[in-house]
């Protein structure tokens, strides 16, 4: 499979076994022309940006902002602030946006499946400034209660909510969610970091106020991410971290600052990072995502289906066309950690824990789960093989 022969990583054995990584909701494998980017970069380019009039430094300059025009034509949005990633994009938005805009008895809107980072930077500002917070609930079947979240936004400012959730792969309404906040008068920031690996998402069309999303979770480099931004909302941001590049002028009395991105880009920018990003995308758009998103949630619903048989097991999730290729799932005798050391024994490579979901466990009522993610270099007989091991596991130590 062509896609498969781009990324290195898949040729090489683990425990004497092929590998077969299946913990991509966690970080994606990267295929060769993003590591070559990277290297080319150092290799010949290397200076720091934005600063410099010599050759390098403009080379360096215009690769890096090369991977914002990159990010601005694939999400079709006009502001892009290049963060860390999802965490800092999010509390980018906490501290840029909420801190200077809302006030005490202020609403922010979160669901009980947020990732931690979606919800310790609302837990600190509450802190700070006395917000208050309302969590939104599920139903028996893991969906978002709707009725309740209509019911929540009365004197409320924002809604913070995962796109997709990490554990269960469940898409929420978030088109949905976005016209009824907007018709109420509250913002939407979304912690897309799930959904950009299996929807071309445009920023525009969907109409959320703030969206976040890593690179690390579609091919992309670590370290580096996004926060996508409505240009009401960009101008009513504020400064969060000062130092070089966000500014205009410094004086002993005081600074005066950039009013573009850059405002919230303090200091050297994650420059190979960005021209990785920049490749990632590139190689992202030859590939018909709709496509290989439905072959992929249909190995997820067929592995899902397999678990549920084997004696033991549970399966959280429903495995909709519109969810991510996630499944989570535990055993009622194995111990988690136990059955992804026997797993990877045979080169195979799952995520154990809470997943950064604890609130989300303490509702399944698990301390955490086992969770396998297919990606685009995954296929069905990856899965096979998977149920297969997990099959002589339980067999052997149940």
């Amino acid at each position: 499979m062509s896609i498969r022969n781009d990324f290195p990583i898949l040729a090489r054995k683990v425990n004497g076994q092929s590998l077969v990584y299946l913990d991509n909701a966690a970080t994606t494998q990267k295929p060769q022309v993003v590591i070559t980017a990277m290297s080319h970069f150092y290799q010949n380019s290397n200076a720091n940006v934005h600063r410099g009039v010599h050759t390098l430094a403009g080379e360096a300059t215009e690769a890096y902002e090369a991977c914002r025009s990159e990010l601005k034509k694939w999400f079709n949005a006009e502001r892009v602030i290049i963060t860390s990633g999802t965490t800092e994009s999010i509390n980018l938005v906490a501290h840029a946006w909420a801190r200077a805009n809302l006030v005490a008895g202020d609403a922010v809107i979160l669901t009980e499946m947020e990732h931690h980072s979606d919800i310790v930077p609302w837990q600190l500002l509450a802190q700070d400034i006395g917000i208050e917070l309302r969590f939104i609930s599920l139903n028996d079947d893991l969906t978002l209660d709707m009725d309740a979240f209509e019911a929540s936004l009365d004197g409320a400012k924002l809604v913070a909510c995962v796109h997709t959730s990490n554990v269960l792969g469940i898409r929420n309404p978030v088109e949905q969610i976005i016209k009824i906040s907007h018709e109420n008068g509250v913002k939407v920031l979304l912690d897309s970091a799930q959904a950009v690996p299996h929807e071309k998402i445009d920023f525009t069309a969907l109409g959320a106020d703030f969206l976040a999303c890593s690179a690390h979770k579609m091919c992309g480099p670590t370290g580096i991410g996004c926060l996508l931004v409505k240009e009401d909302s960009f101008s009513q941001m504020q400064p969060f971290m000062g130092g070089g590049d966000m500014i205009q002028t410094v004086t002993t009395n005081g600074s005066t600052f950039q009013e573009n991105e850059h405002k919230f880009e303090a200091g050297t920018p994650r420059i190979a990072e960005g021209v990785g990003w920049a490749a990632a995308l590139k190689w992202l758009g030859k590939i018909d995502l709709q496509s290989e998103h439905l072959r992929l949630i249909r190995i997820a619903r067929w592995t899902a289906n397999q678990l549920k048989s084997i004696s033991g097991m549970t399966v959280f999730g429903r495995h909709d066309d519109g969810d991510s290729a996630v499944v989570s799932f535990i055993h009622d005798s194995i111990h988690s950690e136990d059955m992804a050391r026997l797993l990877d024994a045979r080169g195979i490579a799952i995520r154990t824990g809470h997943h950064c979901a604890q609130p989300l466990m303490k509702i399944l009522g698990v301390e955490g789960t086992m969770r396998v993610s297919f990606y685009l270099y995954n296929n069905q007989e990856e899965a096979e093989l998977f149920i297969e091991t997990i099959r002589g596991i339980v067999e052997r130590f149940s």
